[in-house]
């Protein structure tokens, strides 16, 4: 877990959002840094964090916990619609890929 700042477990979508695909509905906080925000690197890495259910998606690059930002999950999938592949990721599993023309590849947290 690069970030662990929540300490909480999150909900199931919420009820007639049937289409979301995502654990936790369309507003609930996720960690991501500002390049990605602003558009200048892509999602390269995606992390499902075992200890309070919550993801991170971040360029694959080192990232210091003062680097963090808060979104929401409809905003980050608006941002990048591919991490929704993601949608099944385990908890205390994360995905990578090399570019964001490139598949994900999944793999368990150590």
């Amino acid at each position: 877990m690069i970030f662990g700042m929540f300490g909480r477990k999150k909900t199931a979508s919420t009820a007639g959002d049937s289409d979301w695909p995502l654990q936790g509905p369309r507003n609930e906080a996720a960690l991501t840094v500002e390049a990605i925000i602003n558009g200048e690197l892509p999602i390269l890495r995606v992390v499902h964090d075992a200890s309070d259910g919550g993801w991170q998606f971040l360029t694959g690059n080192q990232v210091e916990e003062h680097q963090a930002k808060l979104v929401s999950l409809g905003s980050i999938t608006k941002l990048d619609p591919t991490v929704l592949e993601l949608a099944d990721l385990p908890e205390g599993w994360y995905a990578e890929r090399k570019s964001v023309a490139s598949a994900w590849q999944r793999s368990q947290v150590e």
